[in-house]
């Protein structure tokens, strides 16, 4: 396990307990990385600022990041983020799609993440409930005038009551979309990305920006969209508390979220179990 070059993690439910909490040891283990080169690099759903009090915290603000799933890999300079990797959103695939939206599902809440901004066209109960979770404050657009211009487009977020959203997702399996992908990840969530963006074309192109093979890496997660780069990972980790269906395509199971997992499995395989 000694040749581990690199690392790359998920955040919610790997990283963070089921309160939400971080992992109680882990600032210390990344620090002994540190000492030894080697990036410890989170990958998650979020958006560059919505990653970045974790990435202060555990001392990683010089460390690039894998933001929506991969679509976009930014490294921070100095006061604001420069973009290494960005996997945008086909813009006549999603005008289309918010056509579509604004006449037959008004109900439902859009919002577009470009870059490190959250863009909304009106602030509503689900809008206000997100920006209470994560902490960001929209900016207020006209979605027509933002698909018009050069803008990259990351993410779609979309947000209604469960069953709303749900209906939704069956409408939009029955449209071609080409280059355009749809999941849930929550019950009344609905996310769109390209449809190529994956956390194992992240880890791809985060092992070619430091000149390591990918046997080199070590993958953590706990969910379905962290399997493909548990697979591609040269050691997959999979959570304790991920499905059976992800632990059993990984290569090492570690403790659960709730039981410091992350850095439990990172100081077996590289610090012989010390965690201090």
């Amino acid at each position: 396990m000694s040749d581990i070059k690199l690392i790359i993690s998920d955040i919610d439910g790997t990283i963070l307990d089921s309160q939400h909490q971080l992992d109680s040891k882990l600032k210390r283990i990344v620090a002994k990385l540190k000492q030894r080169s080697i990036p410890f690099i989170l990958a998650s759903a979020r958006s560059p600022y919505g990653m970045e009090p974790l990435a202060q915290t555990l001392g990683l603000e010089d460390i690039p990041m894998a933001c929506y799933n991969g679509a976009l890999i930014v490294q921070k300079s100095e006061n604001s983020y420069r973009t290494l990797y960005e996997n945008p959103l086909d813009k006549t695939e999603i005008s289309e799609l918010l056509r579509l939206l604004k006449k037959n599902h008004p109900q439902i809440a859009i919002s577009a993440y470009a870059a490190t901004d959250w863009l909304v066209e009106e602030k509503n109960q689900w809008i206000e409930l997100e920006a209470e979770i994560t902490g960001e404050t929209p900016f207020l657009v006209d979605f027509d005038d933002l698909f018009t211009r050069q803008t990259s487009v990351h993410k779609l977020l979309l947000i209604a009551e469960a069953e709303d959203i749900q209906k939704l997702y069956l409408i939009l399996q029955k449209r071609i979309f080409k280059h355009t992908h749809f999941y849930l990840s929550k019950d009344n969530y609905l996310e769109v990305t390209a449809k190529t963006v994956s956390k194992d074309e992240a880890l791809k192109e985060l092992a070619a920006y430091y000149n390591l093979n990918l046997k080199q890496t070590m993958a953590i997660g706990d969910n379905y969209n962290d399997l493909p780069m548990l697979k591609l990972a040269g050691l997959g980790v999979a959570m304790g508390n991920a499905p059976e269906a992800i632990q059993a395509c990984a290569d090492i199971i570690a403790k659960s979220n709730d039981q410091n997992g992350v850095s439990e499995v990172i100081a077996d395989c590289l610090f012989e179990g010390q965690t201090d």
